[in-house]
């Protein structure tokens, strides 16, 4: 489906209050200097209460002190005062991405990294490209292989790496991050033969007729090499968050929940605060280690005190529950349409899971679950209600991400147990990953609420976005467009990394489209929400920080499918520059 415009409505609204000014709002500036900052002559799009816009805005270290008209700026002008027209030009709440990987991505950017390839000749050049340039490279690693191109099950071939670096271990994770792909030397290494079991929580891939090993590893086999890996150092994880700074901050974004976190990644985040680095907002989920018990709260709770500050908050614990359609370890509600019975792989035992939220709960943290399969989805639910008939309704803003299939059953817990639904709305198109590995093997019925972005907002629920970068783009205006559009918002698909057919792109599920203000939404109020923030950011409204971002085009202006070439000409921070010039406005 092509729009031609969206939301005559909201355009209609736009107009309106650009022309007939909409309500002021200020706080006093007493210096005689006046504010730091005025941009007028603008299409601020609040995001407040009531969605209203606005003309022009002032800042006064750091904060919003006034939002309203032009004629109701000039007074925050003074001596001192920057003063900048911004000829029409949009302006929003700083973005905020509430599942994402920056450490991680930025490391794998100076890696070998596989992202952006489709076939197996770009990855045998990439892979002997990196090799011959890092000889004194002790392991290869990277990422970035899509499971398509290996076909159903996803398991790519150690022989495959044997033949270009024999000499070296090599250990390269899919761009989901759910399996590893080893070269023999790296199995001999950790130990792993054809007999070796699988862990509780994975899957060592075997030819089915002669037990061989294949040289991919699923889920929680992946750490029986990555314990052999040497750890990334301080360095190296400041430099990969220095480039995932710099590159959310271009995008418009400026506050995360950084998805996955352990007490290096908080030194990481500590060192470039303490350096005046750092111009991200951060939550932290703090990984739960399901080879562990409760007894490691008292360590998270004391991560907490120790990492609190200004920018970083560790208030979360993120818990894994299931794996990947893809490779059958996402849980099910009823089986795989294959042999076996299967449902998947709960990570965590669904009545431990129950006592874990409920002691993490009470211990004030914010539960951040991974839940792809309709059965994971239930059983977080399940671990959020018990958690409330333990301890009461304590407010944490628990939010469950993925939400690859929701049983129809389950729709309206979110709404009924304070959950937020945190999609990652790239994902929701037609492409090989749902119709080759997803289909044949969930069925029509369950494949009908792929994403049901549209259904659980009308429960009343919150809808939140994130990107799971490095997994695909953190580029929000690709995401909004799909969202949507439930269609490719790149010439490349977002998983599989290969051309769009046009031919083929057919609307996911058309009728889980939302508008552009609910996207928007996802992205700012609803995500501070979920960061805890929204007292501070995710609208633009006096007294909070001045996060904002400055666009090149007008999303309620454009051609839907124009809304993923939108640019962020400058990205605030506290009301300072950290993305684009005000010269060049």
């Amino acid at each position: 489906m092509r729009q031609k415009k969206i939301n005559y409505l909201v355009i209609l609204f736009t107009i309106f209050f650009l022309f007939l000014g909409c309500e002021e709002q200020s706080t006093k500036v007493e210096s005689p200097e006046g504010a730091d900052l005025v941009l007028h002559s603008g299409v601020i799009y609040t995001v407040d209460k009531n969605h209203s816009v606005a003309q022009a805005i002032a800042i006064k270290e750091g904060r919003i002190v006034y939002v309203g008209p032009n004629e109701g700026v000039n007074r925050f002008s003074g001596a001192n005062t920057r003063v900048v027209d911004l000829q029409n030009k949009m302006i929003m709440p700083g973005m905020q991405d509430v599942h994402i990987h920056p450490i991680s991505g930025g490391i794998l950017s100076a890696s070998c990294d596989l992202n952006g390839l489709s076939n197996i000749a770009q990855y045998r050049t990439a892979i002997t490209k990196y090799a011959n340039a890092n000889p004194d490279v002790e392991w290869i690693l990277g990422g970035g292989w899509a499971m398509s191109v290996f076909g159903v099950g996803g398991k790519p071939s150690r022989k495959i790496i044997d033949e270009l670096v024999s000499d070296r271990p090599v250990f390269l994770s899919s761009t989901d991050g759910h399996s590893g792909w080893a070269n023999s030397l790296a199995l001999e290494i950790a130990g792993i033969t054809k007999d070796t079991p699988d862990p509780i929580d994975g899957i060592i891939d075997r030819d089915p007729e002669t037990g061989e090993l294949i040289g991919s590893l699923q889920e929680g086999a992946m750490t029986l090499v990555e314990k052999y890996i040497p750890s990334d150092t301080l360095e190296s994880k400041i430099s990969g968050l220095r480039y995932s700074m710099k590159m959310l901050n271009s995008y418009g974004i400026t506050a995360i929940q950084d998805a996955i976190v352990r007490e290096s990644d908080l030194k990481t985040y500590e060192a470039l605060e303490n350096n005046n680095e750092l111009t991200l907002r951060v939550v932290a989920s703090l990984w739960w280690e399901r080879s562990q018990g409760l007894e490691q709260l008292d360590e998270l709770k004391n991560l907490r005190i120790k990492y609190t500050s200004n920018l970083v908050k560790p208030t979360t614990v993120k818990i894994m529950q299931d794996g990947l359609v893809e490779n059958y370890t996402a849980v099910l509600v009823d089986p795989y349409l294959m042999p076996g019975q299967i449902k998947g792989i709960p990570m965590v035992e669904p009545e431990l899971l129950k006592k874990a939220v409920t002691a993490i709960d009470a211990s004030g943290f914010q539960v951040h679950f991974h839940a792809l399969g309709d059965g994971a989805v239930r059983q977080s639910l399940d671990a959020v209600e018990e958690s409330i008939y333990e301890n009461g309704r304590l407010g944490n803003r628990h939010h469950i991400s993925h939400l690859q299939l929701i049983h129809p059953d389950d729709f309206g817990r979110f709404s009924e147990l304070d959950v937020v639904a945190n999609f990652q709305p790239l994902w929701a198109y037609t492409g090989d990953y749902l119709t080759e590995l997803a289909a044949p093997f969930v069925g029509p019925e369950r494949l009908r609420w792929s994403y049901a972005i549209k259904t659980i907002q009308n429960t009343g629920a919150k809808i939140a976005f994130g990107s799971d970068w490095s997994v695909t783009s953190a580029n929000p205006f690709h995401q909004i467009e799909t969202a949507i559009t439930r269609q490719s918002a790149s010439t490349i698909t977002a998983l599989e990394n290969k051309p769009v057919d046009p031919e083929q792109d057919i609307p996911l599920f058309i009728e889980e489209s939302i508008d552009l203000e609910t996207a928007i939404d996802a992205f700012t109020i609803n995500a501070a929400f979920v960061n805890n923030l929204e007292e501070e950011t995710g609208s633009v409204e006096v007294g909070k920080i001045a996060d904002l971002v400055i666009l090149d085009q007008n999303l309620f202006q454009i051609e839907v499918r124009d809304i993923s070439e939108t640019k962020a000409l400058l990205t605030l921070f506290e009301g300072r520059v950290v993305h684009g010039s005000l010269e060049e406005l």
